[in-house]
């Protein structure tokens, strides 16, 4: 059996969750901290991915970053980087696929912290970093850890936008969810049911998990 698939699907899992997390972690205070015009607005985009076909996900960021878009002729023929078909697709559709899972309990978290803690430090005349640093997060580090333990586990079950973008190439782009429908399709069941008891297993671990850390009892 090739566990090169199990390899990737770590790989690309880890890469994604830190680019979700850098990038939600901003969002999500903004969102639940400032007022400001378009906030609907991005909240629906955020939310888009948890409610659009993958395959139409994929389809946007295939067109976005492809060679024939202006950004992807950029990044490739100026910086020498190429997304399309490569393992760094994969991670790109598993950031923003998972991006959603995170940003919600996060947002959530931090819409918990009572503005009075806050505000009593900003009295004190600590600056605003320090306040985030020292009150919020350390107040709502159950829901971002949460919110991560989640996007992960997302990052892990990528198909459809990963397949559009990233393709199918072994030893290259093809992630255990991708590797099972390539079993499937080669009528490999020995390899499709490890594959598949294998993510079946980490996703109930991950869920139960991130239910305790929700509720407080870890």
């Amino acid at each position: 059996m090739d566990f090169f698939p199990l390899y990737l699907t770590i790989k690309v899992s880890f890469a994604a969750t830190v680019f979700t997390v850098a990038i939600g972690l901003v969002i999500a205070w903004t969102m639940a901290k400032k007022e400001f015009f378009g906030k609907d607005i991005l909240d629906v985009v955020v939310m888009q991915s948890l409610v659009i076909p993958p395959t139409v996900l994929g389809y946007y960021l295939l067109a976005l970053l492809g060679k024939s878009s202006p950004l992807g002729r950029f990044l490739e023929d100026a910086l020498g980087f190429q997304i399309v078909f490569t393992w760094k697709g994969a991670v790109v559709a598993a950031f923003v696929s998972s991006l959603p899972l995170f940003v919600k309990p996060a947002r959530a978290a931090f819409e918990g912290v009572g503005a009075e803690l806050e505000n009593a430090a900003r009295l004190l005349g600590k600056s605003e970093i320090y306040i985030i640093r020292t009150v919020t997060l350390p107040l709502a580090w159950r829901g971002i850890l949460a919110g991560t333990v989640m996007s992960f586990a997302r990052a892990t079950g990528e198909f459809g936008a990963t397949l559009m973008i990233a393709g199918n190439i072994p030893g290259l782009t093809q992630t255990m969810p991708v590797a099972i429908y390539d079993a499937v399709q080669r009528a490999d069941d020995y390899t499709a049911n490890i594959l598949v008891g294998l993510i079946t297993l980490f996703s109930f671990t991950v869920l139960y998990l991130a239910g305790r850390f929700t509720r407080g009892r870890f």
